[in-house]
């Protein structure tokens, strides 16, 4: 089951990097759970609100995520964590995170949702 899960918990992650769900309020809205904080990169703190007023007006960065890692602490919440390289389309340089998500199961909705997100800027590897 675990190997499923992490598989399903993968696709979303990989899904929510996409540019076309990213620019839509009405995928993003599924995705994010009503709770949603988020720790930035940048150092940025915010919420669902945020993200679905601000996301899909930003250009998309290119996206490449690996080494994913699937932690369960509770039956319902799942921590997802990876790297990730990101390249901004008027920058030259790429970046590198490591990552963290929390995935919660919505019981209403019968799916998972991203209900905590943090970026930390590393060095390349």
């Amino acid at each position: 089951m675990l190997t499923s899960l992490k598989q399903k918990l993968v696709e979303l992650e990989l899904y929510l990097l996409k540019s076309d769900v990213r620019s839509s309020p009405a995928e993003l809205d599924l995705l994010i759970h009503n709770d949603f904080h988020e720790f930035g990169a940048s150092g940025a703190s915010f919420g669902k609100r945020e993200v679905l007023e601000c996301l899909p007006k930003e250009k998309c960065p290119e996206f490449c995520a690996t080494s994913f890692e699937l932690r369960m602490l509770s039956k319902d919440l799942a921590q997802l964590l990876y790297r990730a390289t990101m390249k901004k389309q008027d920058e030259f340089n790429t970046r590198y995170s490591l990552r963290s998500s929390l995935w919660k199961h919505n019981e209403e909705l019968g799916e998972w949702q991203m209900i905590f997100h943090q970026g930390t800027t590393c060095e390349r590897f």
